[in-house]
């Protein structure tokens, strides 16, 4: 099954319903359907897309985030006393009675607000790779290869889901995903450290990219 017109809402609408009990477009593992799938929801829906990956790298901050502006009065008093790094930049003082004194103090907040912001760290930017790691012939221990191509560790990568793909005349390709800090790993001297395992592999390709 394919959904590649994302120009109408009634694919979107189909492709949720399809997932509600399936991880993957085909199969048990992920493919270049789901590439593909992946691909046309981007063209059709690039701002989305990009705002959508952006906010998933954040998953394990959720609970520590600021709360949002328009919450409601209780909510941002409770968010206040969770994280220390909210300030309460309007909050009036019962004892203000001056409202000169009252604008030096909010003056004060704002400066102390936006110079916490400012020295918070930046998120890294990070990518999504889907890497095509081709063997000699049939007979390449496909599963040596695997277990090469995990062992390589750099700092900023994470490797994550894979799958042994038919490409002809019993030969299989490894493809498989990982997740790169963009500022950390440079995807050239990744794909020179699989090829260096020249006992398995003949050459490497990146299938897909894009942006978390």
């Amino acid at each position: 099954m394919a959904f590649t017109d994302f120009s109408s809402i009634d694919t979107l609408t189909k492709l949720d319903a399809f997932l509600k009990d399936k991880s993957y477009i085909e199969g048990a593992a992920v493919s270049q359907a789901d590439v593909t799938t992946y691909q046309a929801f981007q063209k059709a829906y690039p701002n989305f897309t990009r705002w959508f990956n952006h906010i998933a790298s954040f998953t394990e901050e959720f609970e520590s985030l600021p709360a949002a502006k328009e919450a409601a009065p209780a909510a941002a008093a409770a968010a206040e006393e969770e994280d220390d790094d909210d300030v309460d930049l309007f909050g009036e003082d019962d004892e203000e009675e001056d409202d000169e004194e009252a604008a030096k103090v909010r003056a004060q907040r704002i400066a102390e607000y936006e110079k916490k912001k400012a020295d918070k760290p930046k998120a890294a930017a990070k990518s999504l790779v889907s890497l095509d790691v081709k063997p000699w012939d049939d007979e390449t221990d496909m599963d040596a290869l695997l277990k090469f191509v995990k062992s390589i560790e750099m700092e900023g990568l994470t490797w994550g889901s894979y799958q042994f793909v038919p490409v002809g005349y019993g030969i299989r390709k490894l493809q498989i995903n990982c997740v790169v800090v963009d500022d950390l790993v440079a995807l050239d001297d990744l794909q020179e450290a699989i090829e260096a395992g020249d006992d398995w592999v003949q050459s490497t390709d990146i299938a897909a990219m894009s942006k978390l």
